[in-house]
């Protein structure tokens, strides 16, 4: 069974946020969690983070045609954790490789946003937000990419240990329906039922156009982590426990030295010589001074939206709307990473 393996710049061992513009290479035999696989991996691909999100269309189809020439019995990605952009491209690469016909697994957390990428196409091994949870991702993922490598059948989803694809399959059930039916409520009723349709994701209409922006009380928020110098209230750099608020009264603009980003998911240092690349504070004033809104709420909002759970950020979300609500904001200005 030849196995392909793709990595980003980091677990590749090609370097840090540093290194996260690399174009795509491929390396012969097993590298960084490669080894740990107990496969026996013919290639290693290699993307940046920053290289494959930038430049999509020139990325993707070098791998691809890496991918192909290899004539690949199974692709494995990652595991990429709770990385936003290594998740993606992981997701992205596994789903057009499964099109092309080559089985693919990937190992990241279930809510990396390379789970929607990889579109229920590639299997998907979840692990912990953490790196920590190499030790457990690795055989798990290997023991699924050995099954799709020799084309054996894969179980459902609780039984192989992977994500539900989004599939629905006729069984057939030799219980009468009124047994299975009273099943179903005494497993309710003990906690223990397990539904056979996912709820679907919570869907939120846009709200209505703005009609005329120069009536409007405009508020900023952004979870890219923008704070003032030195993080005096440390906001976390990644899976944020909380969100913070500053005044913008007398403030015209984002000062290099004097606001930074805490982010940890990306290289700071081209947002922190210029903040108002995260949160556009200057182009804010001037449509103030021009009358073309009708003011801005002098309030920042702002956290780290690193690997934050879903669960998390809905809160921080709700707070922070009910905050704009009550100074009678009218429009938002949302600004992320």
């Amino acid at each position: 069974m030849k196995v392909v393996h793709y990595l980003n710049q980091f677990f590749a061992g090609r370097g840090a946020e540093g290194a996260a513009g690399l174009a795509p290479e491929r390396i012969a035999g097993a590298v960084g969690p490669g080894r740990g696989l107990g496969l026996d991996v013919a290639v290693t691909l290699v993307c940046g983070d920053d290289f494959f999100g930038e430049h999509e269309t020139e990325a993707l189809p070098q791998l691809l045609a890496w991918l192909e020439e290899e004539a690949a019995d199974v692709l494995v990605c990652g595991p990429s954790f709770g990385s936003g952009r290594y998740g993606y491209a992981c997701g992205t690469l596994a789903r057009e490789a499964v099109r092309r016909g080559i089985p693919a697994v990937c190992g990241m957390h279930p809510e990396s946003p390379g789970v929607p990428a990889a579109a229920g196409a590639a299997y998907v091994v979840p692990t912990d937000e953490r790196v920590t949870g190499m030790r457990d991702a690795l055989p798990r993922m290997a023991a699924l990419a050995r099954k799709l490598g020799a084309r054996a059948l894969i179980g459902a989803p609780d039984a192989e240990g992977y994500l539900p694809r989004g599939l629905r399959h006729n069984v057939l059930d030799e219980r009468p329906a009124a047994v299975r039916a009273v099943d179903l409520v005494l497993a309710k009723l003990a906690g223990t039922v397990t539904s056979e349709a996912a709820a679907p994701p919570e869907r939120i209409p846009p709200p209505p156009p703005i009609a005329d922006p120069a009536g409007v009380r405009l508020a900023l928020v952004t979870e890219s982590g923008l704070v003032p110098a030195g993080n005096p209230d440390r906001l976390e750099s990644n899976r944020a426990r909380t969100w913070l608020e500053y005044p913008l009264q007398g403030v015209t603009a984002f000062a290099p030295g004097a606001y930074e980003s805490a982010h940890g998911g990306y290289d700071v240092r081209a947002a922190n010589a210029d903040p108002n690349r995260l949160v556009p504070l200057d182009a804010v004033r001037a449509l103030e001074s021009e009358g073309r809104i009708g003011g801005l709420h002098e309030t920042l909002y702002t956290t780290t939206g690193n690997s934050t759970p879903v669960a998390v950020a809905a809160g921080f979300g709700a707070e922070i709307a009910q905050r704009l609500h009550d100074a009678a904001v009218q429009a938002v200005i949302l600004t992320g990473t």
